[in-house]
């Protein structure tokens, strides 16, 4: 036996500047629209209407007002085209291009909040730009040789609670052990150098700031606490030393010798904010930085094949001799 039911009207999806542009013309004819009309006219409910008029009254500071003789709205003097989001074909373009760059996050917890927020932007457009988006797919891509592999999960779970200062409790593996290390942590900052992800946190097992890769990280809850950053925490100032991310006590001036086989590569990149370069005679380069840790900067020398000589300190020209032999070593017949 058929039943009546109620027919439950469909909320109209129309993005907001699109429906505050819509307000915006109904209170241009000057019909002073009150809250429930223009509810119906969009099909959203009264409390989004008010929204929308205060935000276009405080934020786009559009002289709207409510006139009590008619019950309803209008706006208060002459009001000229309505504010959008302007933007150019060359700000477009670069908005493309990191929407590629991101596509590493397809399938994962960032994409949804990365699509939300590029659309956000493109319904507040009321132009249309001509762009040829198969050509523009076609002609730009993002690769990388060593892609790293990541366990979403963890990264969202751990940029969630830095933003909200929650200490979290778990298993930490360090490189080479074979059993994982229970931690507490209060993580300060996540941070991505060179497509890798840290986590920057103070470990209360080394009652000191730790950096952890979230790959070595396992069973991980909160621990239902919460922490105050200490204001004198800098990534920046933390990482000024280092190669990467490793830190180190003693900073030191680095010098190497690169021929001129690879001295391009050098020149074409700025590897350390303290760097310094001089041509050499031979077509090579000399580079120069300074550096609180070694361990970091021996592993890219070696990377060289020795089209790279350190010249200083004697420390790392040891340990890449050392590092060297040791090759030799573990592949001789």
């Amino acid at each position: 036996m058929a039943t009546n039911r109620k027919r439950i009207p469909q909320r109209n999806t129309r993005p907001p500047i699109e429906r505050m542009l819509k307000v915006h013309n109904l209170l241009k004819r000057e019909n002073h629209p009150n809250a429930s009309q223009l509810a119906a006219e969009l099909e959203v409910t009264t409390k989004t209407i008010y929204r929308d008029i205060a935000f276009m009254r405080d934020r786009m500071e559009l002289p709207v007002v409510f006139e009590p003789a008619y019950n309803g709205y209008c706006y208060d003097g002459e009001v000229g085209q309505f504010p959008t989001v302007q933007i150019s074909e060359g700000e477009l373009f670069a908005m493309l291009v990191a929407e590629k760059a991101m596509q590493q996050y397809r399938g994962t917890n960032f994409e949804k909040p990365l699509m939300s927020a590029f659309r956000k932007v493109t319904d507040s457009l009321t132009d249309t730009l001509s762009f040829n988006l198969d050509e523009f797919d076609q002609s730009i891509s993002f690769r990388t040789s060593a892609e790293p592999v990541l366990n979403l999960e963890v990264i969202d779970a751990l940029a969630k609670a830095a933003a909200g200062h929650r200490q979290l409790q778990f298993n930490y593996r360090k490189p080479g052990a074979r059993k994982a290390v229970s931690r507490v942590v209060d993580p300060y900052h996540l941070a991505n150098v060179n497509s890798e992800w840290f986590l920057f946190a103070h470990c209360h097992l080394r009652n000191d700031i730790r950096t952890f890769t979230p790959a070595r990280i396992s069973d991980m809850k909160p621990t239902g606490k919460t922490f105050k950053p200490p204001k004198k925490f800098s990534l920046e100032k933390r990482l000024r030393g280092s190669f990467a991310i490793v830190t180190g006590d003693k900073e030191q001036e680095i010098v190497i010798c690169f021929n001129e086989l690879v001295a391009d590569y050098i020149r074409e990149k700025r590897w350390h904010p303290t760097q310094r370069q001089r041509n050499l005679k031979d077509g090579g380069v000399e580079l120069t930085m300074r550096l609180d840790s070694l361990s970091e900067v021996q592993r890219w020398v070696m990377t060289w094949c020795g089209n790279a000589q350190v010249i200083k300190p004697a420390e790392l020209a040891q340990s890449v001799r050392e590092a060297a032999q040791g090759i030799l070593e573990t592949n001789r017949e």
